[in-house]
């Protein structure tokens, strides 16, 4: 008789893999908006302040989601615990840097911005390098006596 428990593939590892980049492809795109639309904050643009507000929010969402993908990837394939932390700090930095985002504190907002899309970037680039993961499990089937 064979047990096939032991090598039932997970796809989980993959799926947490895949989830970290587009997360975080997405998060780049989204710092690189905040950046770009920065200098229309200064014109006292409505619409541009509602515009910002949007993209803060969907920095803290799918930073957070990336750090979620990480630490799932890291549970499930026990790969650098780095990746992780990164994610984690990056979700952290992304609301200290919102909540710094008033006049008088734009000297600690503007280099937080670029710690951001630094952090992201380099957690969309090493996920962008890690080979393919293929659902794991054992190849060896064994045998019940």
């Amino acid at each position: 008789m064979i047990d096939t428990t032991a090598s039932r593939p997970t796809s989980t590892a993959p799926a947490a893999l895949r989830v970290l980049r587009a997360t975080a492809a997405l998060a780049v795109l989204v710092l690189v908006y905040q950046g770009v639309t920065a200098g229309q904050m200064f014109g006292q643009s409505e619409a541009a302040e509602s515009l910002r507000g949007l993209g803060a929010i969907g920095t803290h969402v799918l930073t957070g989601l990336a750090a979620i993908a990480a630490g799932l990837l890291w549970f499930t394939s026990r790969g650098p615990l780095w990746p992780t932390a990164l994610a984690a700090v990056v979700f952290v930095v992304s609301f200290v840097q919102a909540y710094l985002g008033d006049g008088s504190t734009m000297s600690v907002h503007v280099p937080l911005a670029t710690v951001l899309l630094v952090g992201a970037t380099w957690l969309l680039v090493w996920s962008l390098s890690r080979p393919a993961l293929r659902a794991s499990g054992s190849s060896r089937a064994t045998r019940a006596r």
